[in-house]
């Protein structure tokens, strides 16, 4: 089994940045492919960024690369999502995801998510 803890969601202007962090705890985490999704209100999950076990391979949803970075630390169990130049338009809950394989769905465990909220 393996648990997700996110944190570091909160309130930011526009313009601004936030780091969110997602705590990996179980199995070994370092054999995990690690992702962040977001959920608007009324809108269906969307795929944010993905970094493989190794940390050598990122991927990254639509132009979010031009914003958002994903990193992760093995001696922290620890994956982050660096996310700057916020738009009200990334308002959404975040969530982390674990997988024992890298892609942009399906991912087999989940965190309870982050909330993150852009103001104009």
């Amino acid at each position: 089994q393996v648990q997700l803890v996110e944190s570091g969601g909160g309130l930011v202007q526009a313009g601004g940045s936030l780091r969110l962090s997602c705590v990996v705890t179980g199995r070994t985490f370092s054999r995990y492919a690690l992702g962040w999704f977001r959920q608007a209100p009324g809108k269906e999950r969307e795929f944010v960024a993905a970094i493989s076990w190794t940390g050598g391979s990122e991927y990254y949803g639509g132009s979010l690369k031009d914003r958002f970075t994903i990193s992760r630390d093995t001696a922290k169990n620890t994956v982050y999502l660096q996310m700057n130049s916020l738009k009200p338009e990334d308002t959404a809950v975040y969530y982390c995801a674990a997988d024992l394989q890298l892609g942009t769905h399906n991912y087999q465990y989940w965190g309870q998510g982050t909330q993150v909220t852009v103001s104009s």
